[in-house]
């Protein structure tokens, strides 16, 4: 019986407790309190999860549809808000000075940067980049300059170059969410605006569109590039050596169309995960099949991001270089001079390639077009604080752009307005 009663005893105040809380679920419901699934499981998620830390769920990205990623809503000032660039600055034997001045040419504290010298390049020249980027004091201060230390061999006519550029490009998602576009640079590329500029011109355009010059119209390039197999010794071997062709050819591919065009672009953020991610296997597909193809890096993004429909009508068809080549094109562009300053400037174009080491071209680029009269110090920007001027970062959000956006955005316009009206668009 004493039993008996003690169990009357917590059957009252069991049956309250049970009837509050149901009341207080029901309420929270009808309150908006709890007005999703996503936020019952967020939750849930400051709990353990029995996942192992180190795997990831391969349900969020197999077969995940580009068009349909979740997007956060953008700002009601989205339009106008100051974009980010992500760079790659890479070399190879002989390239430190060049290497370098590009670097702080296009400095910027909002940007992130990777640089690169390959394993051509000798120890003394990389442990010597490795000590400038970690004994400048506004790197050491924003700690957005970064060096592969770890050096990779690149052979221009090969894969190994598009492999150099995937790597620094995971490397960047990695250590920043914080950008909007990637842009491959070499060091005899050289920019023709300042960083506030760029970071103008680009602030109102949409985040998405990528900019890569292309064509589907192999030409010549068919039965010298497309056909052919050959094999990179660079993919196994610690020394540089020219690449060697086996046989048979092969057949141009029917799986996918094959695009070709500047190994140099402007890449949205959206489509560097993509190559990196990889969830529908193309990317990982054209990665193999262009390991055996003459100079992929003027082939494999193109055809990547012209076989993907939902990346295609984000394709904008210029690099936003100034390069001369020949006609046809030989392997590398014109050396530029002073004789082509004029044209360079005419293009509109945000950069330019290829310069000699030192050329005095580049001086009248810096104190003519980026205000720029010591090559040892940075392209002056709202950014700059201290004396002497921008050996300091006062607001980094502060951009005075010049006569370079004009230029720029005159060009941005013309092609922006024919990507979106679908001209010269993966064809």
């Amino acid at each position: 019986m004493g039993h008996l009663s003690l169990e009357k005893k917590w059957l009252f105040p069991l049956a309250i407790s049970s009837l509050i809380c149901i009341f207080l679920l029901a309420t929270s419901f009808n309150m908006g309190l709890i007005s999703s699934v996503h936020t019952i499981n967020s939750i849930f998620s400051m709990f353990p999860s029995p996942m192992p830390t180190n795997q990831t769920n391969p349900s969020l990205f197999a077969e995940r549809k580009v068009g349909r990623l979740p997007q956060s809503p953008p700002p009601p000032n989205a339009a106008f808000m100051i974009p980010r660039f992500a760079y790659l600055v890479s070399g190879s034997k002989g390239d430190l000075e060049k290497l370098w001045r590009t670097l702080k040419a296009v400095y910027h504290p909002l940007n992130q940067y990777v640089v690169h010298l390959d394993l051509e390049s000798p120890p003394t020249e990389r442990l010597e980049l490795a000590s400038r980027v970690a004994n400048e004091s506004i790197f050491a201060e924003i700690g957005n300059v970064f060096m592969i230390t770890k050096a990779n061999m690149v052979t221009y006519r090969g894969p190994t170059m598009v492999a150099n550029t995937l790597h620094a490009c995971a490397i960047l998602l990695k250590r920043s969410n914080d950008w909007d576009w990637f842009i491959n640079l070499s060091a005899s590329d050289y920019p023709l605006i300042t960083q506030d500029d760029l970071l103008h011109t680009f602030s109102p355009l949409d985040r998405n569109l990528n900019f890569i010059e292309h064509t589907s119209k192999l030409g010549w390039k068919a039965n010298k590039r497309a056909m052919p197999l050959m094999i990179d010794p660079g993919l196994y071997k610690t020394t540089k050596s020219d690449v060697f062709w086996v046989n048979p050819t092969r057949a141009l591919p029917t799986a996918f169309k094959l695009f070709t065009g500047s190994a140099w672009m402007v890449l949205s953020r959206s489509f560097v995960e993509y190559l990196i991610w990889g969830w529908d296997n193309l990317p990982r597909t054209l990665l193999m099949y262009y390991t055996n193809f003459v100079s992929s890096p003027e082939g494999y993004f193109h055809t990547v991001i012209c076989n993907e429909p939902e990346f295609a009508k984000t394709a904008v068809n210029h690099d936003l270089h100034y390069i001369s080549w020949d006609v046809p094109p030989r392997q590398h562009p014109h050396a530029l001079t002073i004789n082509d300053t004029e044209k360079m400037i005419a293009s509109g174009a945000a950069f330019a390639r290829k310069f000699r080491q030192d050329n005095p071209v580049l001086d009248k680029i810096d104190q003519e077009l980026l205000g720029r009269y010591d090559k040892g110090s940075f392209t002056p920007g709202g950014w700059c604080s201290g004396k002497p001027k921008c050996t300091k970062v006062g607001n980094a959000l502060k951009i005075k752009p010049g006569p370079g956006a004009k230029r720029l955005r005159r060009l941005t316009t013309k092609l922006t307005l024919a990507a979106k009206l679908g001209q010269d668009q993966c064809k």
